[in-house]
């Protein structure tokens, strides 16, 4: 069976076509429970998300700030699995015919076993992964197996990657590229900073490819700003943040995460 990489791509070359940014929301399996985190995916989706990233909990998110990282713990301790985030994906596409991305770190899949994960994903209806500590130049194997199966690999840069860098990593991606807004971990802040808009030029002068801003944006004023100049605009500490603050009220969680991706999805429409 094959994964929905052309879904995706469909789905970002729509958002281009009506001049908007792509709305991608990030929110952990697993979390507050399985089920709840997919009633949350489908939530934001909901609201008006274009796409969803489903991480996948690790016990050492380097990339990730210290809310992501309760929420990680949680599912760990809740006892999230693989095929926990395999069922969170195909649960999700299913039920909304959106694509839906697995984030995770290398490690989980080099001991899943690369053959095994790609053709899993790809069966649940993923569209890809996004993998924030896979080298490039180490990537080659499972790019041979995401391209099998109709995944798209999605590398993420940095505003500290150099030019001839940012060349390498986008002729090795697919789907969309992650740019990083600033140096750092994930988390809301106060401004997504001048970093990010040069970043996405310096990616766009390597590659056709989508060119997505995450790390930082929390609110509608923020996804304005970053629509302006990027291709999707991603959040993922904000949507968390709203299921921590629920206090376990599954229902005030849900409607928090639906008005959240609302909001952010007006934003990223009022492209100037």
């Amino acid at each position: 069976m094959s994964g929905n990489i052309e879904l995706l791509g469909d789905t970002l070359a729509k958002a281009k076509a009506e001049n908007r940014a792509a709305l991608i929301a990030y929110l952990p399996a697993g979390f507050p429970t399985v089920d709840g985190g997919i009633a949350a995916i489908k939530a934001v989706f909901d609201g008006g998300a274009d796409v969803v990233e489903v991480g996948l909990p690790h016990s050492d998110p380097v990339l990730d700030g210290p809310v992501i990282q309760t929420a990680d713990d949680i599912a760990l301790r809740g006892g999230v699995k693989i095929a926990d985030v395999m069922r969170t994906v195909r649960e999700a596409h299913e039920a909304t015919g959106k694509p839906v991305l697995v984030m995770t770190y290398w490690n989980p899949i080099d001991r899943y076993g690369i053959e095994r994960f790609t053709e899993e994903l790809a069966a649940a209806g993923g569209a890809g992964c996004i993998l924030p500590d896979l080298p490039v130049q180490e990537s080659s194997v499972w790019r041979e197996h995401a391209d099998k199966h109709g995944l798209a690999t999605v590398f993420v840069v940095a505003p500290s990657s150099k030019d001839e860098r940012l060349a390498t990593i986008t002729a090795a991606g697919s789907g969309f590229v992650y740019a990083a807004s600033l140096m750092g971990v994930t988390g809301t802040r106060e401004s997504v900073g001048e970093q990010a808009a040069d970043l996405v030029r310096r990616t766009r002068a390597t590659s056709d490819l989508p060119v997505c801003v995450g790390l930082g944006v929390s609110n509608a004023t923020q996804a304005k700003e970053v629509a302006v100049f990027a291709d999707g605009v991603i959040v993922g500490s904000a949507f968390v943040k709203r299921i921590l603050d629920d206090d376990g009220d599954e229902a005030a969680g849900l409607a928090a995460v639906r008005e959240l991706a609302a909001e952010l999805a007006e934003g990223v429409r009022r492209v100037s």
